[in-house]
């Protein structure tokens, strides 16, 4: 489907570990032409820069430069993926000092005319005035199993107890963090993946989508 040029979108989806919002994210951006950014990577690539960068004399002007310069190709990076990466991400992001410097980034990357974003403070804090806010759950057992190949990847022997474990762990985390929590945002739409597969979960994510292109732009909002 591709937009008309004076339409103008703006999507936030949020959710916890595992929850789906990556993967609805990235189906809704492929289905309407949105520019996409995952969040999370952008903490991932903080993380990464200092784990490789030993003895800074000066931490915080580092920072400055590193995320004053961050471009979505070096977010494609697949040593972000390390799960040593994973584990610094999960501490540098309750810094306040970090969570400011990249909100500047996500908020300039929202400007653009068709934007989705997905992370875990998006549509209460990043963008609350979002066109449509979308809010990802899942239950913790399906969660896990989703991601239990995922964590095999860098341990073969993990089990899928453990696996609920991290999960679980990770989303008391960043829901009890004291800079901004992960939470429901206010007038989110939510969906439960529990239940559904990629299509199932498009085809309800595209309802609401047009439903509120139809409302404020008519009939006529996407090229023939």
């Amino acid at each position: 489907m591709k937009l008309k040029k004076n339409i103008k979108l703006l999507i936030s989806a949020d959710g916890g570990a595992a929850s789906g919002k990556t993967t609805g994210a990235r189906l809704l951006s492929k289905k309407y032409g949105l520019k996409f950014l995952s969040s999370g990577l952008l903490y991932r690539y903080v993380a990464y820069k200092l784990l490789t960068k030993k003895n800074l004399e000066n931490k915080n002007k580092y920072l400055k430069n590193i995320t004053k310069n961050i471009t979505l190709n070096k977010l494609k990076n697949k040593k972000l993926l390390n799960p040593k990466v994973t584990q610094y991400t999960t501490i540098i992001a309750k810094s306040l000092n970090v969570r400011n410097l990249l909100k500047k980034f996500q908020k300039k990357f929202a400007k653009q005319r068709l934007v989705c974003i997905e992370g875990r403070d998006i549509g209460s804090v990043i963008c609350p005035k979002a066109d449509i806010k979308i809010f990802f759950k899942c239950s913790l057992d399906i969660k896990a199993k989703r991601r239990l190949n995922d964590f095999k990847q860098s341990n073969k022997k993990i089990t899928l107890k453990e696996v609920k474990k991290a999960l679980k762990k990770r989303d008391l985390i960043d829901t009890k963090r004291k800079n901004s929590p992960l939470r429901l945002p206010l007038s989110a739409y939510i969906v439960d993946t529990s239940k559904i597969d990629k299509k199932q979960m498009l085809q309800k994510l595209s309802m609401v989508i047009d439903k509120k292109l139809l409302l404020k732009y008519g009939r006529n909002f996407k090229t023939k």
